[in-house]
């Protein structure tokens, strides 16, 4: 019974830990690249212009109560993910985190906080009511969604280092 609770422990939550974390970010970085690559232009396609900022942002905005969620899982997912590979890699070297890994992590966390700085000021500072559609307005965020595209590529380079990191414990 002693083994099937520590081969639980050892594997499964791990298991299902890195898949909650891996799952929040697809669906975070996915619904991102959905509203940039299809909402956006279907938008454009089927509304009169001056509504294509104000209905993305109406969008985004109920999207945004789904990404606090998803941010609180990343978290806490991982910070798991973090002791666990730490236990594995002194498993197996005696030693913990090698210094590639740690520039990897230190990468990885840097845009992690990049794309969550980019959601809180999104969230704290959304644009007022009048700047959602104004007629003339420039084009720095051309979606009415402010730093989309940014927190787009933020999340790409994400997954870009998350694939370094699973490589470098291996």
């Amino acid at each position: 019974m002693d083994r099937l609770i520590t081969a639980f422990v050892d594997q499964w939550i791990p298991i299902v830990n890195h898949w909650l974390h891996l799952m929040s970010a697809i669906l975070w970085i996915g619904g991102l690249g959905l509203l940039m690559m299809a909402v956006v232009p279907a938008l454009r396609k089927s509304v009169p212009g001056e509504l294509v900022k104000p209905l993305a942002n109406a969008i985004y905005q109920k999207y945004q109560r789904i990404i606090g969620a998803l941010m609180l899982v990343i978290l806490v997912t991982g910070g798991i993910n973090i002791a666990y590979v730490n236990k594995l890699m002194k498993a197996a070297n005696g030693a913990g985190f090698t210094n590639p890994y740690l520039i990897a992590l230190g990468v990885k966390l840097f845009f992690v906080m990049c794309i969550m700085t980019l959601f809180l000021y999104n969230t704290i500072f959304p644009p007022a009511p009048e700047e959602k559609g104004a007629a003339g307005e420039d084009d720095t965020d051309p979606e009415g969604i402010p730093f989309l595209r940014a927190a787009f590529w933020f999340g790409i380079f994400i997954v870009l280092m998350a694939s370094t990191l699973k490589h470098l414990h291996h």
